[in-house]
C-alpha cells in the first residue's frame, strides 16, 4: 500500500470523555495540539509533525490541504490551555487561520496566521487555492469570512454576517439560534454552501470575486431543508450534487445522553439547479449509522463515505454505549443523486470523526481519537481498501499508529 499527501490534526487538550466530564488530561500526559503528515510506501509509515493549536469540538472540517500539498490550512476553534488549566470551560475561543508549509520532505514550518471571527467552526479552501472560506459562531454573529492566500501570506479577512445575507434565526439563544458548522466551495470556484446546522438547512451563496473591496457575496436560490441537524457536507465533483450527513442530534441538550441520537443518522442528495431560477431540492435520502459526524466523497464521486461514532462517546458501562465504531459506504449515482447502501464497517476505536477518501480512491481513511483501553488499537488512521464493482465494500488494510486526539485528515492530489 502507497500513500502519499496525507495530513492529520491531533487535539491535546481533549480526552474522549472531556465530553462528559469536562475534565482536561493531566499536564504530565503530554499530549500537543498537532498537524501530522503521513507518507505509507509498501506498507512503512513515515510521520512528521509540527505543534498548530486546533480542537476537536469544531466538525472534522478545520483542516484543508492545497492542491500542490505545499500548504495545510487549520482554524483554530479553540485555543490552547495555559499552566493551571484543567477544566474545558477554562480553554479560550480561538480567533486563528493558519497556513502551515510542508516541504518535499515533509518537514513543516508555520508560514502565516491571521487572526479572523473567534470560535471558527469550518473551513474550505476554493479549488485554486487562492482563498480560504471560514465560518465563526461568534456570541453576537454567525460569520462567513474569506481570506485571500498567495506566496506571501494571508490577506484580510472580509467578513459577511449571515443575517444580512438572509440566514437568520429568531430563538433566544446566541445568534437566534444559528449554527454553522460547515462550509464548502463548489468546484467551479464561484459559489459556496454552508450548513445551518440548528436549522435544518442548507445555504447557498454565489461569489463574484472580481468585485471591489472583496468578492460579493449573494444567496443563490433558497436554502433547502435537509434531515435533522445536517452537520457536515461535500459537493460531488462534477458540481451537480451537494451530499450532507444529517447527524440529528437534540442540539436543545447539553446532556451527552439526550443529544446524541437513538437511531441512524441520514444522508441528503441536494440537486443543484445551475440555472438562473437556482431551484435546488433535495432528491435523495438514505441511511448511514448511528452518529454519523464525518464525510467524504471519492475522487471520481461515485461513493460516499461516513464516519460514525456509534456509542463510543457513551462511558463505558453506561446506557447507549458502544465498544465499536464504522465507517459506512455508499454509491452514488452521478446523473440523479440516487443512493445505494453497500455496508456499514467496524472501526476499533473511541470518538472517531473525520475521514478521507485518498487522491486515488482505492483507499478510505478513518481517524480515531483514542482506543478502547490499552489492549485495544489506540489513535490514529485506519486505512481501508474501496471495493470494485465485483465485490463492492471496504476491507480494513492498515492502522496507522498517530499521537493522542486524531479527529481530522485531509488527503491530497
Amino acid at each position: 500500500m502507497t500513500l502519499e499527501r496525507v495530513v492529520a490534526l491531533s487535539d491535546g487538550d481533549f480526552l474522549a470523555s472531556t465530553y462528559v466530564d469536562g475534565i482536561l488530561p493531566p499536564a504530565e500526559s503530554g499530549y500537543r495540539d498537532l498537524v501530522t503528515t503521513v507518507r505509507v510506501r509498501d506498507g512503512e509509515v513515515r510521520t512528521q509533525q509540527i505543534e498548530v493549536s486546533n480542537s476537536v469540538t469544531a466538525a472534522p472540517e478545520v483542516l484543508a490541504l492545497s492542491p500542490d500539498g505545499a500548504t495545510a490550512f487549520v482554524a483554530e476553534r479553540l485555543g490552547s490551555r495555559s499552566p493551571g488549566d484543567t477544566k474545558a470551560q477554562q480553554l479560550p475561543p480561538g480567533n486563528r487561520l493558519l497556513a502551515v508549509h510542508i516541504s518535499d520532505d515533509d518537514t513543516m514550518t508555520l508560514a502565516d496566521s491571521v487572526t479572523i471571527a473567534s470560535a471558527p467552526e469550518a473551513l474550505a479552501l476554493s479549488p485554486d487555492g487562492t482563498r480560504v472560506a471560514v465560518v465563526s459562531n461568534t456570541a453576537d454573529a454567525t460569520e462567513l469570512q474569506l481570506v485571500s492566500w498567495n506566496a506571501e501570506g494571508f490577506g484580510e479577512p472580509v467578513r459577511y454576517n449571515l443575517a444580512a445575507l438572509g440566514i437568520t434565526g429568531n430563538s433566544s439563544g446566541p445568534r437566534g439560534g444559528v449554527l454553522a458548522t460547515n462550509v464548502q466551495w463548489h468546484p467551479n470556484g464561484r459559489a459556496l454552501a454552508v450548513n445551518i446546522a440548528t436549522q435544518n438547512r442548507v445555504a447557498f451563496f454565489s461569489v463574484d470575486a472580481s468585485s471591489e473591496g472583496g468578492a460579493a457575496v449573494r444567496p443563490w436560490g433558497a436554502p433547502v431543508t435537509t434531515g435533522t441537524d445536517p452537520f457536515v457536507g461535500r459537493f460531488t465533483p462534477d458540481g451537480r450534487h451537494y451530499v450532507t450527513s444529517d447527524w440529528g442530534r437534540n442540539l436543545a441538550s447539553t446532556n451527552i445522553a439526550e443529544r446524541l441520537p437513538a437511531e441512524r443518522s441520514k444522508i441528503s442528495v441536494i440537486r443543484l439547479d445551475l440555472g438562473p431560477a437556482a431551484n435546488h431540492r433535495i432528491t435523495a435520502t438514505a441511511e448511514s449509522d448511528k452518529s454519523a459526524e464525518g464525510l467524504a466523497v471519492s475522487p471520481t464521486g461515485e461513493y460516499i463515505a461516513t464516519v460514525n461514532m456509534r456509542g463510543t462517546a457513551f462511558p463505558p458501562g453506561t446506557p447507549g454505549y458502544d465498544d465499536t465504531a464504522s465507517v459506512s459506504l455508499l454509491r452514488i449515482d452521478a446523473a440523479t443523486g440516487a443512493l445505494t447502501k453497500i455496508g456499514d464497517y467496524p472501526l476499533d476505536g473511541v470518538l472517531p470523526e473525520g475521514g478521507a477518501f485518498d487522491a486515488t480512491g482505492k483507499y478510505f481513511l478513518a481517524t480515531v481519537f483514542q482506543g478502547r483501553d490499552a489492549a485495544a488499537p489506540g489513535s490514529g488512521l485506519q486505512v481501508y481498501r474501496v471495493g470494485s464493482d465485483r465485490s463492492p465494500g471496504l476491507t480494513p488494510v492498515q492502522r496507522i499508529p498517530l499521537p493522542h486526539g486524531v479527529h481530522h485528515v485531509a488527503a491530497g492530489s
